[in-house]
C-alpha cells in the first residue's frame, strides 16, 4: 500500500505553501520591505498606508517598509516610527487590514544609523559606531545636504539603542503584527556595525569580524528572547557596497558573516533574508547551510526580479521564498498574476517617494481592468 503520508506531499513551487518559524505563508512571495514615506512629520501610517498594504494581502508575507524603533534612527522624512503610541494604533489598523484578507505581515525594524541629518529626525543626533561621515548628500525638509560627521555611540548608547529596538519590537507585536524583521542591511545603523570601512571602533564592537559582529548579534538575541524566535527575521545584505559600508574583502566579509550566523543559527529564527547580486551563488548558500533555517532570497535592487527568476530559485532549491520589490509596488495582486502568466502593470518609478496615492495606491488589479 502507498504511504499516504508521501501522497499527501505536494510539489514545492513559487506558490506553495512554507512556514516560517510562526508564520505561515500561503505562498512563496515576500513583498520586500521598500521605503516609501507616505507617513507625514507624525511617522504615524494613515489610511493612505493601510489602504497600499491592504491591496497587497495577497502576498506570502508583506515586509514593511523600514521603520524607525527611536527617533533618532529615523532616515526619511515621512518615514514610519514604532515609538509612539499613536504609531502602534497606526500600524495596528494596517495589521488589521492585512489580516482581513487573510494575508501576513511583519515589521521592518530598521534605525538609520549616519544615513540621516538633523532636518531629518527632528534635529537629535546622527549616531553611528564610528564617527565617520557618508560621503555624499542626503534628501532632508529642507532640500539635499551633506550627511554630518556622525557621534560614535559608547558602549552604553549601544546597549540603549538595543533596548530600542526591544521594545519596538514589543510594541510592533502588540500592534498585531505577526513577526519583526531586524534590518542588518543596505548601509544602515547594523550594517554599520558589520562593515570594516564605517566601523573603526577598537572596543568590543570593532577590529576582528567577531568584535564587528556582536552588536548585531546581540539585538537580534535580545529581541528573539523578547518576541519568541519564531516571529524575528534579520535581513542583511554582504557586499552590497551601498551607503559606504563598503565590503570588499570576501575573506573578512565571510569570516564576519559566518561569525554572525554562526551564533544565530542556534536561535532558531523565523527566516535569515540576504540581498545579494547571486543568491545561488558560493557565499549567499555558504550562510544559507550555516544559517540552517528558512532563507528568503532577493536578488537585489540592480535588477527587477522576475517571474522567471523567483521561480527558478524555488524549484532549484535556491531559497525557500524570494523577496519581490518593484513588481509588488506596481502589481498588488502579484501572486494572481505570477500565477496566471498574465502581463504586470509597469512601475512609475518618479512616483516611489512622492506625497500622495498616485503610484502608490492607484495601480490597477486583474480584476478591475477586465471590468474595465
Amino acid at each position: 500500500m502507498a504511504d499516504p503520508a508521501a501522497a499527501m506531499e505536494l510539489p514545492v513551487d513559487l506558490f506553495s505553501p512554507v512556514t516560517l518559524g510562526d508564520i505561515e505563508l500561503a505562498n512563496r512571495v515576500v513583498m520586500a520591505p521598500l521605503t516609501r514615506m507616505r507617513s507625514g512629520a507624525s511617522g504615524v501610517p494613515g489610511d493612505l498606508v493601510v489602504e497600499h498594504y491592504r491591496q497587497r494581502a495577497g502576498i506570502g508575507l508583506i515586509i514593511t517598509e523600514g521603520t524607525y524603533p527611536n527617533h533618532e534612527g529615523q532616515a526619511f522624512v515621512g518615514q514610519p516610527g514604532i515609538v509612539t503610541d499613536e504609531q502602534v494604533e497606526g500600524w495596528r489598523r494596517v495589521a488589521e487590514a492585512v489580516h482581513a484578507r487573510g494575508g501576513k505581515i511583519v515589521m521592518q525594524v530598521m534605525h538609520g544609523g549616519r544615513v540621516t541629518h538633523p532636518d531629518v529626525n527632528g534635529g537629535r543626533r546622527v549616531v553611528a559606531p564610528s564617527a565617520i561621515a557618508i560621503d555624499g548628500e542626503g534628501h532632508t525638509e529642507k532640500g539635499k545636504q551633506p550627511y554630518p560627521v556622525p557621534h560614535a555611540l559608547t558602549v552604553e548608547e549601544a546597549r540603549q539603542t538595543l533596548q530600542d529596538f526591544v521594545s519596538a519590537a514589543k510594541r510592533a507585536i502588540e500592534a498585531g503584527l505577526d513577526g519583526v524583521e531586524i534590518h542588518g542591511a543596505n548601509g544602515y545603523l547594523l550594517h554599520e556595525f558589520l562593515s570594516p570601512v564605517s566601523n573603526q571602533r577598537t572596543d568590543e564592537y570593532g577590529g576582528s569580524p567577531e568584535n564587528r559582529a556582536r552588536f548585531v548579534v546581540q539585538v537580534v538575541t535580545a529581541v528573539a528572547a523578547a518576541v519568541g524566535a519564531g516571529k524575528v527575521g534579520l535581513r542583511i545584505s554582504p557586499e552590497h557596497n551601498i551607503q559606504d559600508a563598503y565590503e570588499t574583502d570576501r575573506d573578512d566579509v565571510r569570516a564576519t558573516y559566518g561569525a554572525l550566523i554562526d551564533q544565530l543559527g542556534p536561535l532558531g529564527l523565523a527566516y535569515l533574508s540576504v540581498l545579494h547580486s547571486e543568491p545561488a551563488g558560493d557565499l549567499v548558500q555558504e550562510l544559507r547551510e550555516r544559517f540552517g533555517g528558512p532563507l528568503v532570497a532577493n536578488s537585489g535592487f540592480g535588477t527587477v526580479t522576475t517571474r522567471q527568476e523567483a521561480v527558478r530559485l524555488i524549484e532549484a532549491a535556491h531559497a525557500d521564498a524570494v523577496a519581490v520589490g518593484r513588481p509588488v509596488i506596481a502589481n498588488p495582486d502579484l501572486v494572481e498574476r505570477w500565477k496566471g502568466e498574465h502581463p504586470e502593470n509597469e512601475p512609475r518609478a518618479h512616483l516611489f517617494y512622492a506625497p500622495g496615492a498616485e503610484g502608490y495606491t492607484d495601480y490597477p488589479t486583474l480584476e478591475a481592468l477586465r471590468a474595465g
